[in-house]
């Protein structure tokens, strides 16, 4: 009598786990692989970029652009956040810092440059307030990732900021 009840609750156990993991699967995204791809395509500080033009690798910046995977997922995933709306507006978001970066010239302060940096983080923060759960692990790796990059691009380094972390991590609630 024993084994049949160790036997029931484990086979209920792994039923239970089994349906829970395909909720789970359903609702999250795959491990982001951007950071592997800025490293094999787009690393600023290799001497390949060094002939690129301040303005070139910020613009290059946005071939990182995740965006077009997330509206994927609100296909693929059912994922409802993923809207083209919202997806516009992070990539409006991204467009507009990197302008303001090449308008101050890679001679621009660095305090001029992290007040852009700031401004870009403080509107995704308000992006995720306004439509919660926009910005979800995944979601999260592949915009610190493409902002270290764009630190990268406008001569800062993403080590300076927040012990380390990036500069995202200043202002970031996400």
């Amino acid at each position: 009598m024993t084994y049949i009840i160790i036997g029931t609750l484990i086979i209920g156990g792994i039923i239970y786990l089994f349906a829970n993991s395909k909720k789970t699967n359903k609702n999250s995204l795959p491990k982001s692989t951007l950071s592997k791809e800025i490293k094999a395509e787009t690393n600023f500080e290799s001497s390949q970029n060094d002939s690129l033009t301040y303005s070139e690798k910020l613009i290059k910046t946005k071939e990182l652009y995740p965006f077009a995977k997330w509206r994927k997922n609100f296909f693929e995933y059912e994922m409802k956040q993923y809207t083209e709306k919202n997806c516009n507006e992070a990539k409006s978001i991204f467009d507009n810092l990197i302008s303001k970066l090449i308008s101050l010239d890679k001679n621009g302060s660095r305090t001029e440059k992290e007040k852009c940096f700031e401004i870009a983080v403080k509107s995704l923060n308000k992006l995720n307030e306004k439509d919660q759960g926009i910005i979800e692990t995944g979601e999260r790796e592949d915009l610190c990732e493409l902002i270290d990059q764009i630190t990268i691009a406008s001569g800062l380094n993403p080590k300076d900021y927040a012990e380390g972390e990036g500069i995202s991590d200043l202002w970031r609630e996400w």
